[in-house]
């Protein structure tokens, strides 16, 4: 894609953003109006967690968003049971001071800044933001927030059933961790008759909160009962990607086996949408390998479906894409260490320079720094099987076709890791 064509798709379908505050002046971001259209969900994406550039990118995109364009939900690659607290605090409730301890259990992904606008926000705003998880719990770390209260709830509506959550429970807090990087690998160490003693439970759990529904609404309320199944749900999706990834470690995997936890986000992100009441629009949050629409594969082999397949399925052009990458810098490279509080440690890696194909080759090439790429109109443009043909994945990059995989792409010119990062 050189900037020297005559008729050049990229080039053409780009605009130069001016700002990277999120308290600058959002009329650079009027052009986006235009790119998103009549989308319902716009997903924002990071080809690593973790960069500055990109929190701050998030934020004044949120405040567009909310404040120019009535998008009203706020949605984030976190718990969807641990999600209700958090908005009730950005709804107004407890003390600033309040939000630390409720993300203390938190992989850091950048929800401080964004909530923290939201409940500044919602003092004088007509139509409040809200806030929603979409995730499995503790980012497939613990059962437990998901089962606590439901185990709760049970003691209410339906104590005969209590058995079933407690046994689950007592399970899952014997290898409960902070994300999936340390509770997969304790998982799989279990007895297997423990492995197969969880997911009975959880899955008898479920068959008795689909069947008895009727019983349990007639006892409390319709919401409390879905809020209750969906975290159910929940356990058993983050049961599964953990049997899902330890066959992959193993080397046995069935294919695309790892697309439990994104089917579950796809689900969680229509649950709320449809309870976010008319016209609701909603911003999601999440890693660009999570809402991109293109299926995951590596090495030639389909690893799973991202949340964005499911939700462009579902929705249609309700759903936009919009990928964030950096055409230099450094990056947050996840190195698995199972004694880390997350499993992980981050290493300050430097970028190398934009591979050929890449997309952010194409921007490097075209001469253009911070700036938005239209793809969905060039993708008209542009003849089939032509275009980038991988993006940035942490220091490497996840080969997929750019231009279908995404319906726009924001660049910033360099990134490097967010100064409060800790782990």
């Amino acid at each position: 894609m050189p900037a020297s064509s005559e008729h050049d798709p990229f080039t053409e379908h780009t605009v130069p953003l001016t700002h990277l505050d999120p308290a600058a002046p959002l009329d650079d971001l009027e052009p986006l109006r235009a790119v998103i259209g009549g989308a319902r969900v716009v997903a924002i994406g990071e080809h690593s967690h973790f960069i500055g550039e990109f929190a701050l990118l998030r934020e004044r995109i949120l405040r567009f968003l909310a404040e120019r364009c009535g998008f009203t939900v706020l949605a984030f690659e976190h718990g969807f049971s641990e999600g209700f607290a958090l908005d009730a605090w950005a709804q107004g409730d407890g003390a600033d001071e309040d939000l630390a301890s409720h993300l203390a259990a938190s992989i850091p992904i950048g929800l401080d800044g964004p909530l923290r606008w939201i409940r500044r926000h919602n003092q004088t705003a007509a139509r409040p933001v809200r806030y929603a998880g979409v995730d499995v719990p503790a980012a497939g770390g613990s059962l437990l927030p998901a089962l606590a209260p439901v185990a709760d709830y049970l003691r209410r509506i339906d104590p005969e059933a209590l058995p079933a959550v407690e046994a689950a429970m007592r399970i899952a807090e014997s290898f409960a961790g902070g994300s999936a990087a340390v509770a997969a690998p304790a998982w799989a160490r279990l007895p297997a008759a423990d492995q197969d003693a969880l997911t009975a439970s959880l899955m008898r759990l479920l068959v008795r909160f689909r069947s008895a529904r009727p019983l349990y609404v007639s006892r409390g309320d319709r919401h409390e009962y879905d809020i209750a199944l969906r975290r159910v749900e929940a356990a058993c999706h983050a049961d599964y990607g953990f049997r899902a990834m330890a066959d992959l470690f193993a080397g046995r995997g069935l294919t695309a086996d790892t697309s439990a936890r994104d089917a579950y986000m796809a689900e969680s992100v229509r649950w709320h949408l449809d309870r976010a009441g008319p016209g609701a629009r909603m911003v999601l949050v999440a890693h660009n390998a999570h809402i991109q629409k293109a299926p995951i594969a590596f090495d030639g082999r389909l690893t799973g479906f991202p949340m964005g397949h499911y939700l462009r399925d579902a929705l249609g052009d309700d759903y936009f894409a919009l990928g964030l990458t950096s055409t230099t810098g450094r990056t947050a490279e996840m190195c698995r260490d199972e004694d880390a509080r997350f499993g992980f440690t981050l290493a300050d890696t430097a970028l190398a320079p934009p591979e050929p194909g890449s997309i952010e080759a194409a921007f490097a090439d075209a001469g253009l720094g911070l700036g938005l790429a239209d793809l969905r109109r060039a993708r008209r443009e542009t003849p089939e099987g032509e275009g980038p043909d991988r993006i940035r994945m942490q220091s490497g990059y996840l080969r997929t076709p750019v231009l279908d995989a995404f319906d726009a792409v924001l660049n910033t010119p360099a990134s490097t890791i967010a100064e409060d990062v800790r782990l």
